[in-house]
């Protein structure tokens, strides 16, 4: 009985063990699930959609949707682009802002070469030199009337 509840530590030891275990086999699947990437090329950033509200006649008409990501084959720039990826999104939310204000309607589609070409420009002067391409994924609107 003795040599019974001697062993007794030891095993509350291992069964208060596993559950960190088990835990800790569960967060490292949670990271693999997690680095999903929308592509397998090194030298592509993604970005999350930029919405911006198309007025008229001063009311809210309806959104435009915009999905952008970046290919910056040079490493050296692509490093500065991640950095600097929150003042990217600033320029191009502004920028966005202003095309849609300017020639955006709900019953027309947008000009995508303009709106590509504005957003080039935007991102080659937020990076300070070329060598980043903008690739549009996705422009869409939603009327809300």
């Amino acid at each position: 009985m003795a040599m019974r509840f001697g062993r007794l530590p030891i095993w509350l030891g291992l069964l208060t063990f596993l559950p960190l275990v088990a835990l800790g086999a569960e967060e490292a699947g949670d990271k693999k699930s997690s680095e999903h990437k929308l592509t397998q090329a090194v030298s592509y950033l993604s970005l999350d959609p930029i919405y911006t509200t198309i007025v008229d006649d001063n009311r809210a008409e309806g959104m435009l949707m915009v999905g952008v990501g970046l290919d910056v084959p040079d490493e050296a720039l692509r490093e500065v682009a991640t950095r600097s990826m929150p003042v990217l999104r600033d320029a191009y939310v502004r920028s966005l802002m202003a095309f849609t204000a300017n020639t955006v309607r709900t019953d027309a589609q947008p000009d995508v070469t303009l709106l590509a070409t504005r957003l080039q420009a935007v991102t080659d002067r937020a990076l300070g030199k070329k060598g980043a391409k903008i690739l549009l994924a996705q422009v869409a609107i939603r009327v809300s009337r």
